[in-house]
Order: structure tokens, then sequence, then C-alpha cells
């Protein structure tokens, strides 16, 4: 499949993501001289937030246009092109003290695998720690381009779909499942205000709804967003702003020391 991801659009118009993972910093608080894997980096910005503690940090993200942007961005820093849900390069297992993870899990339907792989990257007594989409999560703006695509092109999403958003119960199973112990785990929502007015749910859909062009090609994109902002209007935008239904799943686990 091709990159769908553009990282200047990401960086200039949706970097509120990378702000509301800083509370996210907080739990994991990163400690000097440890190592920090970020996965799902992006475009670095968190990455280099967690540099500053002193901690060595590495970001992987499977797009090679996000981390191209997050190299040029952070040259000093380290960075690689890896998928998650595949395996990693063995030169990672059992490398970090920490495996860190914002507003990425939910791209990775394969949570299984990708659980295998935090495991096998964290040293014993290693913490993992992340938010992502929870159960809910943006289930307003996912029910009407669900709405759209069957009543306009009479296409089913479900084939289209690219998110993962379990309740607290099932991941946190998962966790323990993968031989985690879980420290915490919370659900919550948090409504969520896009910058520039109107304009944000534009580029809110080019970027986080692009996968769902592949339903209708590319000449329909426009069209497409175009309905599904306007069936999205009367419950999300009010006073020129756009408030999204984010409910998010925070979490600290660790893997337990041998023996």
């Amino acid at each position: 499949m091709a990159d769908e991801w553009c990282p200047e659009l990401y960086d200039s118009k949706l970097g509120f993501v990378s702000a509301h993972g800083q509370n996210v910093i907080g739990l994991l608080q990163p400690m000097a001289g440890e190592s920090v894997l970020d996965v799902g980096c992006g475009t670095g910005d968190i990455t280099a937030r967690i540099r500053e503690s002193g901690a060595h940090v590495v970001g992987i993200d499977k797009s090679e246009a996000m981390i191209a942007q997050a190299r040029s961005k952070y040259p000093e820093l380290r960075f690689m092109v890896a998928d998650a849900e595949c395996p990693l390069p063995d030169t990672l297992a059992e490398a970090f003290d920490a495996v860190f993870s914002n507003a990425a899990l939910h791209w990775m339907k394969a949570a299984d695998q990708v659980l295998a792989e935090v495991w096998r990257c964290l040293r014993p007594g290693g913490r993992f720690v992340g938010e992502f989409g929870g159960r809910g999560n943006i289930r307003t703006v996912e029910q009407a381009i669900e709405d759209v695509l069957l009543a306009e092109y009479g296409i089913e999403a479900s084939a289209f779909h690219p998110w993962y958003f379990p309740p607290l119960g099932e991941y946190a199973s998962r966790l323990e499942a993968a031989g985690f112990h879980v420290d915490m785990a919370v659900h919550f929502n948090r409504p969520t205000v896009l910058p520039d007015g109107d304009a944000g749910m534009d580029y809110w859909l080019e970027s986080f709804a692009k996968p769902f062009v592949r339903a209708v090609g590319e000449k329909e994109s426009g069209r497409l967003f175009r309905l599904v902002k306007e069936r999205c209007r009367p419950s999300l935008y009010s006073g020129d702003e756009w408030t999204l239904d984010y409910a998010r799943l925070r979490f600290a686990a660790h893997k337990p020391l041998r023996g």
C-alpha cells in the first residue's frame, strides 16, 4: 500500500496531536541515560521532547515520508522506517528501558503482533506507556463515513477501515496475555477542537480518513470528504470550530523481571 501520509500537512495543520502527547510523556517519566523506543513517531516532535529528558531515544514509523520529515527536523536524533506490525530488526531486541507510543497504536490493527514486538524490544523490568484511540473514538465521523459510502456509492466501509479502537478491558487483557503487568489503564472522553475554523475538518479528513479514498478512487475524494463533513456538521461544528468526539485509552504496563 502506498504511503498515504503528508508530513507537511501533518506538521502545519495537525500539531494538536503532538501537543496532547505531552501529558503522556509525563506518565512515561523518561530519565537521563535510559533508552526509549517511540513507536509510531510520525514527524518526531514527541521523540524530540523525550530526548530533552536526557534519555537516548529511537523513533520508528512505517511511513517513509514521515521519517524523512523527522530526520530533516531533528538530524541529531535516530529514526528508522519500521512497522511494529511486522518483526522489528533484531538489533532492537531487549535494547530499551521503555517503549512509548502516542496516537499511533490505533493505526495498528494487528494488536497482538505489536505487543509481541514491544515485549521483544524491552529489557526485563522495562515500561510500556501509551495513549491511543479507544472505544467510541471519533464515532460521529466514523459513522458519517460509513453512511456516505453506503448511501452514495453502495460500498461497505469495513473493508477499508484503518483503525483499531478497543474497549479498555479488551486491551488490558491483550497486554496481560502478552506477558505484561498492567500498572494503570483508563478510558476517557477528550473532546478535541480542531484549529483553522471550518477548514479544520478538511485538513483532518485529508490526513486521517485517506484510507477510505481507496474505496471510491482519488477523483471522488473531494466529494466523499465534502459529504462526510456535511453529515458531521450538525453534531460537531459550532461557533466557527469543529470539536471532534475523541475518546482515548491511556495505559502504563511493564515487562516483569526474570525469575
